[in-house]
């Protein structure tokens, strides 16, 4: 299971802000235990660091200490725990409740926020029932319609789960119950941008992570061994089969990006547009992946274990124990500190020239695999897909960034998209719910790209029609 990032502002509907920077931790209560046996899921096999007689469910005692610790270490008014693995639907509501209980014991008056990422499947009313009334946000992952979802995401036996899926879907959706969808993107479901995007919104998703598979399998290791290596591991090895291509992600943004900008702006939130806007803005991005440096989002394993990144659970990344060490020491020791520096430091000087350095920071270091052209180590393996995309958003970046600075609502920019993507003019309605939305003056630039003054261009086209 790929991890959902939740954005709790957003830049799109102008109630962004910068906030203080503090450390968060991703839970796994459960430990790599999963009811699936997704191909391309990296957490699976985490189970070796612990040995098969390893019980992967987080005790009591240990519970209530790290949900003490986590609440006494973060100086902001609101906290929120991930609840993450594996998969920790697994552990049963009760399991949570007690979480609950811990929760309100030590909030110490600040509100606390809790986020399930779950596949789905187990999913069943009493748990919708108990998501509701304790107003869970949950993170459903689903790769798209069925073939895409099917591909990849089975169960242990083999077996297809996107009906299983659906059904706990369709629960969240009974019971009111906020939701996400986290989608991976993957060697195939990369060729299906705007049949994944279209069904996803018809699932009442408004909130969609799509988050790129990148994994390489080594060479020649014994069986108990980790196959899957570290994004900062020199190892040879094998690209992952289902590894996604770098020009076919680009692509796949690009196709997701020409629908949400002229129909989807400002009702609709992928978690990467808004953060490349934030970047564009001079703003504070909220996902690591494109900030200029990381470190501060831990994970913490069912035995107290921490690590550096949920996607870098390595022996060589391993912080220490919350049972012997802090929370607050082991995420600003040196160590960690590092980690979060070298996103920046360890760029090839490939990056540094870039025009989009200010944009991407490089993406993900677990991407980082490949060289560059002169041969330095370090380029992240996605690059050419996300230059095609970087260059592709450009002008709407620009227009979205020029409406926040001029207080206008960054949605004004489907009247641009519409002039600039289907080179035709925009229908009463569409014109009308855009200029509805907006707060254009008579001298302002017209939306619809045209250069010309709002004036002079689209408000006489909108008073014919009325």
């Amino acid at each position: 299971m790929y991890p959902v990032i939740i954005i709790m502002t957003s830049i799109l509907n102008k109630t962004f802000q910068t906030v203080p920077l503090v450390f968060s931790i991703m839970a796994k209560p459960a430990g790599p235990v999963c009811n699936l046996n997704c191909s391309y899921c990296y957490y699976l096999e985490k189970d070796k660091l612990y040995g098969k007689l390893s019980r992967f469910r987080m005790d009591g005692k240990l519970l209530e200490k790290f949900i003490d610790e986590y609440i006494a270490s973060q100086n902001v008014p609101v906290i929120q725990f991930i609840w993450h693995g594996g998969e920790p639907a697994m552990l049963g509501t009760e399991w949570f409740r007690t979480v609950l209980r811990l929760q309100e014991q030590y909030c110490r008056g600040k509100r606390i926020e809790n986020v399930l990422q779950t596949n789905g499947t187990l999913l069943d009313g009493e748990w919708c029932r108990f998501l509701a009334d304790c107003h869970f946000l949950v993170g459903i992952s689903i790769d798209g319609p069925e073939h895409v979802h099917d591909r990849y995401r089975t169960d242990r036996a083999g077996k297809p789960t996107f009906a299983r899926v659906m059904k706990g879907l369709e629960l969240l959706v009974k019971h009111k119950v906020e939701f996400n969808t986290m989608s991976v993107v993957n060697d195939y479901s990369a060729q299906y941008p705007l049949e994944i995007y279209r069904f996803l919104k018809s699932t009442g998703s408004r909130y969609m992570q799509f988050s790129p598979v990148v994994e390489r399998i080594a060479d020649h290791l014994p069986a108990e061994a980790l196959q899957l290596l570290a994004g900062s591991d020199t190892t040879q090895g094998m690209l992952a089969p289902w590894s996604v291509g770098a020009l076919d992600y680009g692509k796949f943004l690009c196709g997701i990006f020409d629908d949400w900008v002229l129909n989807d702006v400002g009702t609709c939130f992928v978690p990467t547009f808004d953060s490349i806007l934030a970047n564009w803005t001079g703003s504070m991005t909220s996902i690591c992946v494109h900030a200029e440096t990381c470190g501060h989002a831990g994970a913490i394993e069912h035995n107290g274990d921490v690590y550096a990144c949920d996607h870098f659970v390595f022996p060589e990344y391993r912080l220490g124990n919350i049972r012997s060490d802090t929370l607050v020491s082991m995420m600003y020791s040196p160590q960690q500190l590092r980690f979060g520096r070298d996103k920046r430091d360890a760029l090839p000087q490939q990056c540094k020239d870039c025009e989009f350095l200010f944009a991407c920071n490089g993406e993900c270091p677990k991407n980082r695999i490949i060289r560059t052209a002169s041969g330095e180590p370090g380029l992240n393996y996605l690059c050419e897909g996300l230059r095609l995309f970087y260059r592709h958003v450009a002008p709407y970046m620009e227009f979205m960034a020029e409406e926040l600075a001029a207080e206008r609502p960054p949605a004004n920019v489907m009247a641009m998209a519409h002039s600039r993507l289907r080179q035709q003019p925009l229908s009463k309605k569409q014109l009308a719910t855009t200029i509805q939305r907006s707060a254009i003056r008579p001298n302002d630039a017209c939306p619809c790209g045209s250069g010309k003054k709002y004036k002079n261009c689209c408000r006489n086209r909108t008073m014919n029609n009325e």
